[in-house]
């Protein structure tokens, strides 16, 4: 489907609004919304106001407590969205391109992904835990929805994020009120807008705002939960605003990824891999491949394939079928990667291929880089951006010391034709996630989790949900 799938005519789109209550709101102030395949502005954004939002709170607080009642029809609700959204995937991805720079058969992608999440949530069966069951007691443990649940979602995946996290706030009966990111709320309004289809009034909003928006959402006394997807350092000021009336919180934090390649492994095919991965979103994902640290024996292969791979890369607008990776999704990310690659070059490290691509437009080709050390910007920040540092080791010890030394927590990944030995260094990552022969690839029934300042909570699968309720055990004596 996604192939056959094309843009529509943008200008036809941009009537678009925010949703409370099952109803448009009306915009009493707009922001500028810019093209980062531009940098020409396109549109214009409702911005909502402090009044307005507390209006939509109330409207989802009165709603829990009909659409908790009712496991079939919020079952069936979620399966009526996901009809629709595939109905509407090119509507919703021409958006996405439009306002996120992404390629427009990955944004078709990211709506289908949502799509899966929504789908197996409403499949999912949810059934109390019985811990004893006998002629002294009887112990059950059920899971009842927190309340209204702020979504506080990412501008590098929109459309995905906003889905995954609707889909496990509302199968246990929360109601969801989702803010997309400044830079890329269109797709998500509009999504929203129809997805009211599906929903009683109520059920799920949307709301849009700048600077103050997030601030207003994480401290109103009407949300219970906050889901936030976004920076470590945002993370921490959402936590420090949940903290005076203890809301439920799960962030999903930033990520330094480091890829371990052995020396057993295939360098063409693992150079090719790794490529994809940390290239996809042009770079733009909290974890993909972000560091690698290849064997020396392999180190000059595996640095020959990916500088290939960066060489001959098409690099355009996201509305041309032949282009391979978009823009960046705004001027400060374009500036801060120059500055991270510009920086590690002023230290002695060697810029194979890439850069930053002059004219309009937030563009900068996929970079190689080595001749990098652990000290450098490059290696230690998150670049979130097309640049990958290439690091040799000799020893694989020195290799697992360095990949665990940082911050982040998120993911990791071990390459090597003996999975055996490569599930063994797995084990010794202090990450949430550790792939084996790939990297960021999620499933909608694998939790997902950050270690250190990579968040706090879990994200997805049956444990993702439970994020979404509030333990309740009843215990029977009957003795």
């Amino acid at each position: 489907m996604v192939d056959s799938l094309a843009p529509l005519e943008l200008a036809s789109l941009l009537d678009v609004g925010m949703t409370g209550n099952g109803r448009r709101i009306p915009a009493e102030q707009t922001f500028p919304l810019l093209n980062p395949a531009t940098s020409e502005e396109f549109a214009q954004v409702p911005a909502i106001s402090e009044g307005q939002l507390d209006a939509v709170m109330s409207a989802a607080s009165e709603a829990v407590t009909a659409w908790s009642a009712n496991e079939s029809v919020r079952r069936a609700a979620m399966h009526r969205a996901a009809d629709l959204l595939e109905g509407h995937a090119s509507e919703i991805a021409t958006l996405l391109t439009a306002e996120q720079g992404k390629v427009f058969r990955e944004a078709v992608s990211e709506v289908m992904t949502g799509v899966v999440w929504l789908r197996w949530y409403a499949d999912l069966e949810i059934k109390p835990t019985i811990l004893q069951d006998d002629e002294e007691v009887r112990i059950a443990v059920y899971r009842r929805p927190l309340g209204v649940a702020a979504l506080i979602i990412p501008w590098n995946f929109p459309i995905q994020t906003a889905l995954k996290k609707l889909a496990q706030a509302l199968r246990p009966g929360n109601t969801a009120i989702v803010k997309p990111a400044s830079d890329t709320p269109l797709a998500t309004l509009r999504m929203v807008e129809i997805l009211q289809e599906a929903f009683p009034p109520g059920v799920l909003s949307a709301v849009s705002g700048r600077s103050g928006l997030g601030d207003w959402l994480t401290k109103h006394p009407k949300t219970a939960k906050i889901s936030f997807t976004g920076s470590t350092e945002v993370g921490k000021i959402v936590a420090a605003a949940a903290v005076n009336d203890l809301k439920r919180v799960t962030l999903e934090l930033g990520g330094n990824d480091a890829a371990i390649v052995l020396d057993d492994a295939d360098p063409q095919a693992t150079a090719a891999r790794i490529y994809a991965r940390a290239f996809m979103n042009s770079g733009q994902i909290c974890a993909t491949v972000k560091r690698v640290y290849v064997h020396e024996s392999l180190f000059d292969q595996v640095v020959e394939e990916l500088v290939r791979h960066a060489e001959r890369a098409v690099v355009g607008d996201g509305r041309d079928p032949k282009t391979e990776h978009g823009p960046l999704t705004n001027a400060a990310q374009l500036r801060f990667v120059t500055e991270l690659v510009d920086d590690a070059v002023a230290h002695g490290a060697n810029l194979l291929t890439g850069g930053r691509v002059e004219g309009p437009g937030y563009f900068y080709r996929p970079a190689i880089v080595t001749g990098v050390t652990d000290e450098m910007r490059l290696v230690r920040e998150e670049q979130f951006g097309p640049v990958l540092p290439i690091l040799s080791y000799s020893d694989v010890d020195d290799a697992i010391r360095e990949a665990n030394d940082s911050e982040f927590g998120l993911g990791g990944s071990v390459w090597s034709a003996d999975v055996g030995r490569a599930e063994a260094i797995a084990q010794r990552l202090e990450t949430g996630t550790v792939w084996i022969n790939d990297h960021a690839a999620t499933r909608v029934n694998q939790p997902f989790a950050g270690a250190k300042w990579s968040g706090i909570g879990v994200e997805n699968a049956v444990e993702g949900m439970e994020q979404f309720t509030q333990v309740h055990t009843v215990q029977t004596f009957r003795g």
